[in-house]
């Protein structure tokens, strides 16, 4: 019973995520910005879907997994808007706190399993890893770009900028990088991007 109670306990803390909201704003509804847990719900089922696009095999229930739990820690961190690279050192230490406090207070088995993956996620080193970090890259461009590149527009983001926070989309999947660098073409001739 004390199990079950600690699994539920964070399954109610985890609730919070709800109420984190990104700087993307949702296609259907452009007005009304995207929350932590709807980017965690679609980046998950991006990956189902885009499977075939990893540059090597890896184990689908393990990204989806990793996609479902990488921004957990943002219910006491916060999320950080991926083109403001002066805080991301201090979101690292954020986040890993938040880590250890939402992971353990879980049975310490299933805890540490799963700060394990986030780890896992974090460093990028694995298969699974790199292309669970590629999907989290490209899916706010798509959103961006088919919001008229808001949220770059927002923030005075370049194109310059967009090539270099999201290169890392090639590790995990050389056809989404292909697919980054045709969206961000196009949102610089469109104007959304800086040239």
């Amino acid at each position: 019973m004390e199990r079950l109670e600690k699994q539920l306990a964070l399954l109610m803390e985890l609730d919070r995520l709800k109420s984190v909201l990104r700087r993307t704003r949702v296609k259907s509804a452009d007005k009304r910005l995207e929350n932590s847990a709807e980017h965690s719900w679609h980046v998950a089922l991006m990956a189902i879907l885009m499977e075939e696009h990893a540059n090597e095999p890896v184990d689908i229930a393990r990204v989806v997994k990793m996609l479902l739990l990488h921004d957990v820690v943002e219910i006491d961190a916060g999320d950080l808007f991926v083109y403001d690279t002066a805080a991301s050192a201090e979101q690292e230490e954020k986040e890993l706190k938040a880590a250890q406090r939402l992971f353990g207070m879980l049975p310490q088995e299933q805890g540490e399993e799963l700060f394990e993956l986030w780890t896992e996620f974090e460093s990028a080193n694995s298969a699974d890893a790199k292309f669970a970090k590629a999907l989290d890259r490209i899916i706010p461009m798509l959103l961006n770009y088919h919001n008229q590149g808001q949220s770059w527009q927002e923030h005075g983001i370049t194109r310059e900028q967009a090539l270099t926070v999201n290169q890392k989309i090639q590790f995990g999947s050389e056809a989404l990088w292909d697919k980054a660098k045709q969206i961000i073409e196009e949102a610089t001739n469109n104007g959304w991007l800086k040239a």
